[in-house]
């Protein structure tokens, strides 16, 4: 199918498509209500340039916008009469204005053909009313159509222009019960669109999933995905890069995912080559094969709404040029909080992060989309996480496939590569999967840490625009320092490391990227503050020849921004003096992962910390010795950075198609590239 043309041909042949359709939550999860239908009234939040530049107000208003507007109104699992149809009790009003509902038109006016929409809502029951709105990118609402049922059912079409979309802004629907209970059967959002794009030449997707040791997780996802009857047309393969000792394969769900998707269901079996080497094996299978459109690269451990797929493709293929089509993440564990509504790269720090006059984790069941200001101008973002993105196949073939990096950065760095190609991301709602949420690791002083510095540098040498990369140099040596004085040596080390590797050049990635792991596990062991223990009683009691100041215990108190910056100043000084002779011996502190923040542990010369996901604690010491060879170490291969920056720009950039190029990952993959083995019966 053709996926190139910028613009609709006003004389070429047309045909009715479906966009979306009302859908209600598969299992009834009262969870999620809130992202399907919503029976609170809305309460806009204030205007930003009503509240003006003030900081006093800005942040009163800031704090206002994350207050729940929820009443408490609830919506009974009964309501929900099947997939597609909801009972609203006799005379209550319910809104379809919701993630999953309302139609996101500011998106499809801005990178799709279509110029136009037909809602057709059916509804039963006599005197119940439909009132269609549309709201504008500063999120005021505003009425355009309505119509009652005269009989015991009906079926209303509303003709509805994109035009007025330009900047952001929604579609939706209310629905009020008459005299007695209504039956919102159906719903379905179409338009005309070219005939070589309807729904009979729609695109299929390959879906890619790496696995490492979540055999429960990945063969509840197999389930989930062959068990959907609307989305199996639009399969092509299911890829399953296997990478762990767990596998998925021996699962009690298993066989019941194999017998649903046949075929369809392909397990590579490889090694541990982390996110990008799992990917990148669908990638290269998807392209190699050549029959899908696309390829979606899906993370094991999420639940997936498959009508999101769906609506990705059914994007895809009516997008104005091939488009990475992004979907969001929701908390697994808290299912109505949003992580991210749309993430750019800032330039300047080379960090991701939400756009300013966004917000993240973001809880749809406390404040709707038809409450949230912010949530109706459009977000145009630079990537989009692999938790869930769909690369069109022509992507993959022009700007080559996923970069050798093991974890990390790899679907941010390929964002800007194909943004720098002319290829867009376009993280779209309606389309979304429920993920552990980031915030509940902490990856930054982990194993992880490793490959979150050597990549973030790699990223900004392949597309920093800054010379130097901006900030980026100065932060590295900050957060070195940062973590020194934390008593962090292990994080110390592996981002010394990281920087090193970055300095060996590009060529070393496909190299290292089978044993990467494995090496910086072994090496990081060698500290204290890497070496986790689930036992309480494996660390020594808590003693301390320095009593707390007022008998103040660790996280009693958030020091002022002054007091931080009078700490930062002090603490690198503070590290150099000899350790408490009893500190050497017990623990002076038992910190939680909430409390463990930086300018709490410069004052410790020894601590227990406990980890972000509440499994295990690492003792802290402070070593003066290391911490002056660490901070002469962190000096000079800083400078020696700075000085090389210009060259590795260059070399990086120049070996960036080489070391993506499908004919490297093959010499990568030839381990393992003939044991694929097809999910038959």
């Amino acid at each position: 199918m053709t996926t190139t043309a910028e613009t609709v041909d006003q004389g070429a042949p047309t045909v009715r498509r479906l966009l979306q359709r009302q859908i209600l939550p598969i299992d009834r999860d009262t969870d999620v209500f809130a992202l399907y239908v919503d029976p609170e009234e809305p309460k806009l939040d204030a205007d930003r340039y009503d509240i003006g530049g003030n900081r006093a107000a800005k942040d009163l208003n800031n704090a206002a916008i994350r207050q729940s507007t929820s009443t408490g109104r609830a919506v009974h699992p009964d309501q929900i009469e099947s997939r597609t149809a909801f009972r609203v009790r006799q005379g209550s009003k319910i809104s379809f204005g919701t993630y999953f509902n309302g139609f996101p038109a500011s998106y499809w006016r801005r990178w799709s053909v279509v110029s136009e929409v037909r809602l057709s809502v059916t509804v039963a029951g006599k005197g119940a009313s439909v009132t269609v709105y549309k709201s504008m990118a500063n999120g005021r609402s505003q009425r355009v159509d309505a119509a009652t049922v005269e009989g015991d059912r009906a079926t209303f079409e509303f003709d509805l222009t994109l035009t007025p979309f330009v900047d952001g802004g929604w579609y939706w629907y209310d629905v009020v019960a008459g005299d007695s209970d209504a039956v919102v059967e159906s719903a379905e959002w179409t338009a005309e669109v070219p005939a070589d794009r309807g729904a009979d030449q729609h695109g299929t997707v390959d879906i890619v999933i790496t696995t490492v040791n979540k055999p429960d997780f990945c063969a509840k996802l197999l389930t989930q995905i062959g068990d959907d009857e609307t989305l199996r047309p639009y399969l092509d393969t299911v890829f399953v890069s296997e990478q762990g000792t767990k596998k998925v394969a021996d699962h009690e769900l298993f066989p019941g995912a194999q017998k649903a998707l046949g075929d369809l269901l392909v397990i590579n079996e490889q090694g541990n080559l982390g996110g990008s080497g799992g990917y990148a094996r669908g990638q290269l299978e998807s392209v190699r094969k050549g029959t899908a459109t696309y390829a979606m690269m899906m993370d094991d451990d999420v639940v997936c709404e498959p009508e999101g797929i769906v609506r990705a493709i059914t994007f895809g293929d009516l997008a104005r040029r091939p488009t990475i089509v992004g979907g969001h993440m929701f908390s697994l564990f808290s299912r109505s909080r949003l992580h991210s509504f749309g993430e750019i790269v800032q330039p300047w720090k080379f960090w991701w992060q939400t756009p300013l006059d966004g917000y993240s984790d973001w809880d749809l069941a406390a404040r709707n989309i038809r409450s949230a200001r912010w949530l109706h101008k459009r977000v145009d973002a630079d990537f989009n996480g692999w938790f869930m993105c769909l690369i069109p196949r022509v992507v993959l073939e022009r700007v080559g496939l996923s970069l050798p990096i093991f974890i990390k950065w790899d679907d941010l760095e390929y964002g800007l590569r194909a943004k720098a190609a002319g290829f867009p991301t376009v993280v779209f709602p309606g389309a979304a999967v429920w993920h552990v949420p980031w915030t509940d690791k902490n990856d930054a002083v982990d194993w992880q840490a490793y490959f979150h510095h050597r990549n973030r540098l790699i990223a900004a040498l392949l597309h920093s625009d800054y010379p130097y990369g901006g900030r980026l140099l100065r932060e590295s040596l900050n957060h070195q320092i940062k973590h020194l004085v934390s008593l962090q040596y292990s994080t110390v080390e592996l981002r010394h490391k990281a920087i090193q590797d970055v300095l060996a050049g590009p060529y070393g990635l496909h190299e290292t990227l089978p044993t990467a792991l494995a090496e910086v596990n072994a090496f990081r062991k060698q500290w204290t503050d890497a070496q986790l223990h689930q036992d309480p009683d494996a660390f020594p009691p808590i003693r301390r020849t320095k009593l707390p100041r007022k008998g103040k215990g660790p996280g009693s108190e958030i020091p002022g921004r002054l007091s931080q910056l009078i700490t930062a100043g002090l603490a690198p000084i503070r590290q150099l003096r000899p350790v408490r002779e009893m500190s050497k011996q017990f623990p002076e502190a038992e910190l939680t992962a909430m409390d463990a923040k930086w300018y709490r542990l410069a004052t410790y010369d020894s601590a227990i910390v406990s980890m972000n996901d509440g499994t295990s604690a690492a003792l802290y010491r402070r070593d003066p010795a290391h911490y002056r060879e660490l901070l002469g170490k962190t000096l000079a291969i800083h400078a020696e950075l700075r000085r090389e920056w210009p060259r590795l720009v260059e070399e990086y950039r120049a070996a960036l198609g080489d070391i993506t190029s499908p004919e490297a990952w093959e010499k990568t993959l030839a381990p393992w590239m003939s044991g694929s083995e097809a999910g038959d019966d």
